[in-house]
């Protein structure tokens, strides 16, 4: 092994993330008792780094709009439940599009609901385009959403199977003859023609037709109308291209940059919606293009006259400091950034700066001592995002008492 010169820093090392996406047209029910299966909590291992979830058809009644405005959507509060516990925390994004950047590398994620019924497939495509076409971004690396790194879009995309009739296409799932049934789903038929749509990828379809369903129920539509079964939920993703002067070679992924299908399934033991929730669960590899955190936080000692806490925090030079950046106190287990139990804003309570460290006073007067492990939070509001995270620590172990029954800081 060729030895690191101490002048030069050590290369950073691969990293590889596993995303569990979930898409679940929910048709406006309620959240059921068990999600663990959709969630891979049932895995003895489940190995995932970060839930990418995304719902349609959720309730939006007068009474739904009120309860999300004072409180939390029931299917948001259920995940988290279940999720916050195991350390993951919900983002305060909202909309179709999220986007955010991993180690340096710009990530897309759509959630979408396209029209619906068989003739509608010019409409839908339509959407798609329009999709695209509306999502632009003041960073300049990426003015468009195209020039992302990797886009994931899942969502009830109601494509339907062509030409079959009921009949035929019922049989051909009994007998779990899907490969009769690829070649007349629309979407397939789209991306052998379009060429934009043809750059997304998307697993094989191993699994039953998602839709439509009777409700409480693993039968296909026995309503009236008999729809056909089709692939309507889908998981798809596209990683960027790099251009070629030769238009004669094909343009290949972002070098040190690759993304992996694990598993894409859907669940059929979930029965509350007339669609099947599909998952699929990827693994992306790849090489840090920012080795170094923006924001390293770090609590120093409690100071039990003052009561408050002394905050060391070094930032990266070209971070975009704001004088509305602040930093938050958070019990192990957070459900939302909003769940802070005390906060400062950096440029108010800071008291000094030096070679790059600098320091703030976080009040902790109305903190009771507890077992409870805490962290910080450093939100970034020109990024709108939490850019730093300490290791977690317990409030006492800062404290210990001399002699005179004096509580006094550990050095």
């Amino acid at each position: 092994m060729e030895p690191v010169s101490p002048l030069k820093p050590a290369e950073p090392r691969d990293r590889k993330l596993s995303i569990h996406v979930v898409t679940w047209n929910v048709a406006s029910a309620a959240p059921p008792v068990d999600l663990d299966s959709l969630l891979q909590l049932d895995s003895q291992d489940p190995n995932l780094d970060m839930y990418v979830i995304g719902l349609q058809e959720m309730s939006c009644g007068i009474m739904s709009l009120l309860s999300d405005t004072a409180f939390e959507d029931p299917w948001s509060s259920f995940f988290m439940d279940v999720l916050s516990p195991l350390s993951f925390i919900k983002g305060n994004k909202g909309g179709v599009n999220i986007c955010l950047r991993l180690y340096g590398y710009y990530v897309s994620i759509i959630n979408c609901h396209l029209p619906p019924h068989l003739a509608n497939n010019d409409q839908r495509l339509e959407h798609f385009d329009w999709i695209l076409e509306m999502q632009n971004f003041e960073e300049p690396d990426i003015p468009n959403i195209l020039d992302h790194d990797l886009i994931v879009w899942f969502g009830d995309m109601n494509f339907r199977i062509e030409d079959f009739g009921l009949h035929f296409v019922r049989e051909a799932v009994k007998s779990q003859s899907y490969s009769d049934l690829w070649e007349k789903d629309q979407l397939s038929i789209a991306k052998r023609c379009n060429t934009l749509l043809r750059e997304f990828q998307e697993g094989p379809l191993l699994f039953p037709p998602t839709y439509k369903f009777d409700k409480n129920s693993n039968s296909y539509d026995t309503s009236e109308k008999k729809r056909k079964p089709a692939w309507t939920d889908r998981i798809l993703w596209r990683l960027k291209r790099q251009p070629h002067t030769d238009s004669c070679t094909p343009r290949l992924p972002a070098p040190g940059f690759s993304l992996s299908l694990r598993s894409y399934v859907s669940h059929m033991m979930y029965t509350i919606s007339d669609h099947k929730p599909v998952t699929g669960t990827f693994d992306l590899e790849l090489k840090p293009l920012v080795s170094v955190p923006l924001i390293t936080l770090k609590p120093e000692a409690l100071w039990a006259v003052e009561n408050a806490m002394l905050i060391n925090y070094s930032l990266t030079q070209d971070f975009p400091s704001s004088p509305w950046d602040w930093i938050g106190l958070y019990k192990v287990g957070l459900r939302h950034i909003n769940d802070y139990v005390s906060y400062v804003w950096v440029r108010d309570n800071q008291v000094s700066i030096s070679d790059g460290l600098n320091q703030v006073y976080i009040n902790m007067s109305d903190i009771p001592e507890t077992e409870d492990q805490f962290l910080l939070c450093y939100y970034s509001n020109s990024l709108r995002s939490v850019v730093g995270i300490s290791n977690p620590f317990k409030i006492h172990a800062f404290l210990e008492e001399d002699p005179l029954g004096e509580v006094q800081p550990q050095m």
